[in-house]
């Protein structure tokens, strides 16, 4: 999904029922992109946890991870992103955001809300040893196509200062070698 185009792109993580960090599925809703939000619409998220919920799953299976792309190579959390993220999932007793950038890159941190609260980047590991529901890409495309939709330029709006930015060369980091501890 982080491919098709050059917005941000965000959904929600499913996980398996007995490990609620163990992603299966990416589920997009409809949403508003540009090169640096992603602005989801209401009653899309309201009717994907209503069937979730009928699908049995319970809301900590399927509404607790944040998944969104980034169009450069860069996986940190913007300043919108950690804003969304209070705002969104402050209330919930756990939460994950978790950025994938191009090149691979990704970054992914838990927040517990209860207790003690605490938060913490974490390990991000793929696994395709296994076949899950979400690996079906002939039908991403048209998942996008049907969810994802560029924010449509307002006249009197300057896109110059986004037009010429070079995701890649202006927004990069170094990311540290890590020797497969995140891939």
């Amino acid at each position: 999904m982080r491919d098709y185009g050059n917005t941000e792109v965000g959904g929600f993580g499913i996980t398996a029922p007995t490990d609620l960090l163990l992603v299966q599925d990416l589920q997009l809703v409809k949403q508003t992109c540009s090169l640096v939000h992603v602005a989801f619409d209401d009653e899309a998220v309201a009717n994907f946890f209503d069937d979730q919920v009928d699908a049995g799953l319970r809301p900590e299976q399927f509404g607790r991870i944040w998944i969104h792309t980034h169009p450069g190579a860069c996986p940190e959390p913007s300043p919108t992103d950690e804003a969304t993220f209070d705002r969104v999932f402050g209330r919930s007793d756990w939460a994950v955001m978790f950025i994938l950038a191009r090149q691979g890159r990704s970054y992914a941190r838990l927040r517990m809300n209860t207790g003690p609260a605490f938060a913490c980047e974490i390990p991000v590991r793929r696994d395709y040893s296994e076949p899950f529901p979400g690996c079906d890409p002939e039908c991403w495309e048209e998942e996008y196509l049907t969810n994802v939709h560029p924010e449509q330029h307002k006249p009197g709006r300057s896109l110059l200062a986004l037009g010429d930015f070079d995701w890649d060369a202006d927004w990069f980091f170094d990311e540290p070698d890590l020797e497969g501890d995140l891939l």
